[in-house]
């Protein structure tokens, strides 16, 4: 990217095409000198000598067109804006050649069309957000539904960002105590206690590596969520994966263990891209090809978003037993589960209680089933997703670079090694961090990250 901080850049900031309101954001030293070749305050006095942000109504007058029009310019004429210098934006008619129009006399005056994302690059650069809150920025203008929404604008307001500056503080205080022990070896004064430092330590191993679990997810979720079908053979597993993907797609027979291997088909829950895996039958098997089926359903569930559990009505008692082992054996694993009573038209649930009870016979329950279904998925995303996919993968080698740097430096301080060995362990950690909140950036990484913005952001 060929950025020049001392240029003068504008370029239209809102959405393409006609429109009631369009609006032309201008950054640089020069923004009053160029705005105001184009645009005439209403109050001449006001525009010239006001120091706070402030809106000024008035009118543009462009080249070729002669009669001029109604705007206004909300203008920061100090580094409290969002580049972080004088800034200003014309507010005019949507009109797409009226837009151009300005631009080509802003351009002109003395300005330069703006590069992808060069306002925000102008705001990171200037300190006014970090390198996790200009991800943000981007991930806000493009966030496919309210859940990634949400995850992005907590990420801009540096949720984020504040906890990944107050472990960096608390390392660089501790790194400080280090090296000054150095300075007086010989005199025994110990800076900093060492049980102390330990716990520090692990506290903030602990962070990071949560971090970096949080980072591993995002990079490998595709947007679609997986939703596993599981239960006992016969538990009608088929049937409702048939019924809620709407087609004749997995094999269904009264007899058990029709299913020898998982089946997949695409939907879509409430906007929500869907995965939906039918599994065989968990069950005690000695044929190999039993064992295989069952091995594959394990290894799905291993990898689910949500566990559907189904469990028929009306077993007998010892099923019931065999059902309720199977089912704690599942929920050991840590995946999110709904328990889903199956074949609810021909008896109620007896000595269970279910999350919902379905009925593909009569429909009952298939509703509430993918409601509730929808509800899991969502409680999981607010509970974990910290960083947003494209931040966890610029941030996992980072990451993985400060949490072992924390560990070796955790290790050293349990065995009571030189301060000079954990102090050389913690600034390796803390150059991860500083690369994850941008303090330590490269040019190719300002490039990977700023060129997927629009012009204007």
């Amino acid at each position: 990217m060929d950025f020049h901080p001392d240029d003068t850049i504008a370029a239209i900031a809102s959405a393409p095409g006609p429109g009631w309101n369009g609006i032309i954001r201008v950054s640089g030293p020069l923004v009053r000198d160029v705005v105001q070749e184009v645009f005439t305050a209403t109050d001449p006095s006001d525009w010239s000598q006001r120091k706070q942000p402030w809106r000024h109504p008035g009118q543009i007058r462009l080249s070729g067109i002669p009669t001029p029009l109604q705007a206004a310019v909300c203008l920061w004429p100090g580094p409290r804006s969002y580049t972080g210098e004088p800034m200003a934006e014309i507010h005019t008619i949507s009109s797409p050649p009226l837009l151009d129009a300005c631009l080509d006399d802003l351009f002109a005056a003395g300005a330069r069309p703006a590069q992808r994302g060069e306002f925000t690059l102008r705001s990171f650069l200037n300190g006014r957000i970090d390198l996790l809150q200009a991800e943000a920025v981007l991930a806000v203008i493009d966030a496919p539904d309210q859940q990634h929404l949400e995850t992005a604008l907590s990420q801009l307001a540096g949720g984020i960002s504040r906890r990944i500056a107050e472990l960096r503080e608390e390392m660089l205080i501790d790194l400080a105590d280090l090296e000054a022990g150095l300075d007086f070896v010989e005199e025994d004064i110990d800076f900093v206690d060492r049980s102390e430092m330990v716990g520090r330590l692990r506290h903030a191993r602990e962070l990071l590596e949560r971090l970096l679990r949080d980072a591993n997810d995002r990079m490998q979720s595709t947007g679609t969520r997986r939703i596993v079908l599981a239960g006992l053979p016969n538990a009608g597993k088929s049937t409702l994966f048939n019924v809620l993907v709407a087609e004749q797609r997995a094999l269904v027979s009264d007899q058990a263990g029709t299913t020898r291997d998982f089946v997949t088909a695409a939907a879509t829950w409430q906007g929500q891209p869907i995965e939906l895996i039918d599994t065989a039958g968990w069950e005690d098997a000695d044929h190999p090809i039993l064992q295989t089926a069952v091995r594959h359903g394990t290894d799905q569930v291993a990898r689910a978003d949500l566990v559907l559990w189904c469990t028929a009505c009306g077993q007998s008692e010892d099923v019931r037993g065999f059902d309720a082992i199977r089912l704690a054996h599942v929920r050991q694993q840590g995946r999110p589960i709904a328990h889903v009573a199956t074949k609810a038209d021909l008896s109620a649930p007896e000595d269970f209680e279910p999350d919902v009870c379905v009925s593909t016979v009569d429909g009952r329950g298939i509703d509430d089933l993918v409601a509730l279904a929808c509800d899991r998925l969502r409680e999981d995303d607010s509970g974990s997703g910290e960083l947003l996919g494209a931040t966890a993968a610029r941030c996992q080698e980072s990451l993985r670079q400060a949490v072992a740097g924390l560990s070796a430096a955790e290790e050293l301080a349990v065995a009571a090694a030189g301060d000079e060995l954990i102090s050389m362990e913690l600034r390796s950690a803390l150059n991860g961090l500083g690369q994850i909140a941008g303090e330590v950036y490269t040019d190719d990484i300002l490039d990977r990250i700023f060129s997927r913005f629009c012009i204007g952001k």
